[in-house]
């Protein structure tokens, strides 16, 4: 196939599957934007939060706030709310909902493709991107041994970490995605292109999804 300018590919990926290094070998080989950190950094301004509760949030079937507020600031809840300027709540947003961070999300990856031919890796662009012409949708998978391998050696995890946190990623974006999509992303029709890196290396990947534009 051939892409006209300007294009969007988004990367849809499973953590520990190399996705996001594809992602941005393949955007720096097409000499175009790449898009991951960007976007998380647009939503923390927005939201005043962190990532891991951005992230967490994402995945929660309701409003989740109070309770990560507590986990991470162990107080009793009577003492949480008791005014606006108490330090355990001075830099959270306890209205931010799950539809709040998608509707940013959709604003910020229209404004990020109307900018110019870009690479976007993740937030459910295959979806919120569905009616731009000139996109192609690609997503990267792999076992689950090999992504907990890569996960433990990236991160330093023990086995038994690094397969809770594959598991618990795992779930949380598919929640997310069949909550605001209706659509697994885990289903091959979502997509134009989809890679096992059981037994290819990054470089190959790009490779190959070059191959497949054209280029």
């Amino acid at each position: 196939m051939k892409l006209n300018e300007p294009f969007v590919i988004t990367i849809s990926r499973e953590i520990g599957s190399g996705g996001r290094t594809v992602g941005r070998k393949l955007a720096a080989r097409l000499g175009v934007r790449y898009s991951d950190k960007q976007l998380v950094n647009s939503l923390k301004q927005k939201f005043n939060l962190s990532v891991s509760s951005i992230e967490k949030l994402k995945g929660e079937k309701k409003n989740w706030l109070a309770d990560f507020i507590q986990m991470v600031a162990p107080v009793p809840k009577a003492d949480l709310f008791t005014g606006s300027d108490s330090p355990y709540i001075k830099d959270f947003r306890t209205d931010v909902t799950v539809k709040d961070v998608y509707e940013a999300e959709r604003e910020i990856l229209s404004g990020i493709a109307d900018q110019g031919s870009c690479v976007i890796a993740g937030r459910s662009g295959f979806f919120v991107l569905k009616d731009r012409p000139d996109k192609v949708d690609i997503f990267i998978t792999a076992s689950r041994e090999k992504r907990v391998a890569r996960v433990m050696a990236k991160q330093e995890l023990s086995r038994e970490q690094a397969e809770a946190l594959v598991d618990s990623v795992d779930q949380a974006r598919e929640n997310y995605v069949k909550r605001y999509t209706g659509l697994s992303r885990y289903d091959a029709r979502n997509y134009d292109l989809v890679l096992n890196m059981d037994y290819l290396t990054e470089n190959e990947a790009v490779a190959m999804i070059l191959a497949y534009l054209g280029v």
